[in-house]
């Protein structure tokens, strides 16, 4: 394990930090949209001035709450193996969210995205094994009236087992999301003791704004004691100012403003301190996600989420490119590298591209792959004096080799990662199999995935209590997109072929 996790601040100005937020808290305040939010708050020695709906607090409440955030969040899937719980499981990988666009697989073009492309998205997430909690990774534009979050919610649900988390539009939306959660879970009681959804709201819009359904979401969810966490998105030169040390203080003082009205709502509400900080290129205003700006920040937010002992989330690896090209590999590992090394426990980057408005499925196998690589890293060097292997080091001795050893044999799949969309063959052996890139070889993966039985997929009985409660329900099955079949297996070849270098 990583030793000791990197820093861009030292205690002290970490301490700075912290009072600088609380100063922006008590003498700037919030605008708060929500008049229960309002009144709660100012039950609670928060100072509300009516006219403008200014809410200023005050820096001992602001302290008094803090001191009930639970230091660990939980993640529960519907299969408990893939229940996963931060800090001590991190880092966790997540999806991106809500995209309104896809890649399509067979066109190559980018179109809306259905609900038929988010079964088979989350279909093809439950079988990579690096990708830990699934973020509800897009919308669905063919959803029936009144069906909006649940033709999102069912196919997710129905095609993996591991954790799912999403956001809804307001709390009608929310109840019917819960309700489906019941119908899975098999009870309202069985669903209570293990959530299988995590719920997601940005309650504060930037600059020190909490709005209206966002902070009613956060409110009844802690009111109903279900999962539920809000991000902060300060963006540099546009919602906050344009150093890394402002949207870091304006950023912080948002996250403790939802996090003391949650706490206001239920004392010891679980939470995971999560930001999506980005600096805006000024030369066009653009949104750029994929800024190294971005891990930069999340560094920043990471180390102030272990001065406050709670849980950390970075949106990071948000690619700008329009493509599965060099730009996204380089900015789909540098931010969450640096967020991974300075203790973040969740990082949301996996599938998006062209700033978080499109899902892209090959891209979400190449992510699985860098995140068993920021995995590896997380491992570090393992130290131990039997790791140092002195005794098989003095008996292979001089010009002496390893690889016949029972120890490498014991170790030849956990010691290093060994990656399928990277290529390492030599050149001759990578022509003759086709000279596929990255992408492609990433697409052969996606359609292997696709073009089999999903194991994860309700049982008869829990989908036809689903279908009987809300009618006219999308079909949520993840079927292969036409003309797909499994792909041709690769051909083997002999040991000598394998041993050829140029």
């Amino acid at each position: 394990m990583i030793a000791q996790f990197a820093t861009l601040l030292t205690q002290e100005q970490v301490e700075q930090v912290h009072q600088a937020s609380l100063e922006i808290l008590e003498n700037v305040g919030l605008l708060v949209r929500n008049e229960k939010a309002r009144k709660r708050l100012a039950q609670h020695g928060c100072q509300v001035d009516s006219k403008v709906d200014i809410v200023k607090f005050p820096r001992q409440v602001v302290e008094h709450f803090r001191a009930a955030y639970p230091p660990t969040f939980t993640f529960h899937g519907r299969d408990p193996q893939y229940d996963r719980t931060i800090p001590d499981d991190g880092p966790l990988i997540m999806t991106g969210s809500s995209a309104p666009n896809i890649i399509d697989p067979i066109t190559g073009h980018e179109r809306r995205a259905r609900s038929d492309d988010m079964a088979r998205i989350a279909h093809l997430f439950n079988e990579l094994p690096a990708l830990d909690i699934f973020s509800v990774s897009v919308l669905c534009d063919d959803a029936p009236a009144g069906h909006y979050s649940l033709s999102r919610y069912y196919p997710a649900l129905k095609n993996t087992l591991k954790p799912v988390r999403g956001n809804v539009s307001d709390v009608d939306e929310a109840k019917k999301v819960i309700k489906l959660g019941y119908l899975v879970a098999g009870s309202e009681a069985a669903y209570r003791e293990r959530p299988l959804i995590t719920h997601h709201y940005c309650a504060v819009v930037s600059p020190l704004t909490l709005d209206f359904d966002s902070t009613e979401l956060l409110m009844f969810l802690t009111e109903e004691g279900f999962p539920g966490y809000a991000s902060i998105v300060p963006n540099a030169g546009l919602t906050s100012p344009l150093t890394l040390m402002g949207p870091l203080a304006q950023g912080n003082a948002e996250f403790l403003a939802w996090a003391t009205l949650k706490q206001m709502t239920r004392s010891g509400a679980t939470l995971v301190y999560s930001a999506l900080p980005t600096v805006a290129d000024m030369r066009t205003g653009a949104y750029a996600p994929g800024g190294i700006e971005n891990g930069i920040l999340a560094m920043g937010f990471a180390q102030l989420a272990r001065y406050y002992n709670v849980p950390s989330a970075s949106y990071v690896g948000l690619t700008n490119a329009k493509v599965v090209d060099a730009q996204a590999g380089f900015e789909k590992s540098l931010s969450p590298m640096a967020s991974m090394l300075a203790g973040s426990d969740l990082l949301n980057m996996a599938g998006l591209i062209d700033a978080i408005m499109t899902f892209d499925f090959t891209m979400l196998t190449i992510d699985n792959e860098i995140a068993e690589m920021m995995k590896r890293v997380k491992r570090g060097l393992e130290f131990s004096q039997e790791n140092m292997a002195l005794d098989l080091i003095t008996e292979a001795g001089p010009a002496g080799m390893f690889i016949d050893t029972p120890h490498t044999l014991e170790r030849m799949k956990s010691c290093a990662v060994l990656p399928e969309i990277a290529d390492r063959n030599p050149r001759r052996i990578w022509a003759e199999s086709g000279k596929l890139d990255a992408q492609a070889k990433a697409m052969q993966r996606v359609r292997d995935i696709l073009t089999r039985d999903n194991p994860a997929v309700f049982s008869p009985d829990v989908d036809a209590r689903i279908r009987a409660e809300f009618e006219g329900l999308v079909s949520g099955n993840s079927t292969p997109p036409p003309g797909w079949t499994p792909p041709e297996p690769t051909r083997t070849r002999d040991r000598k072929n394998r041993r050829i270098r140029r």
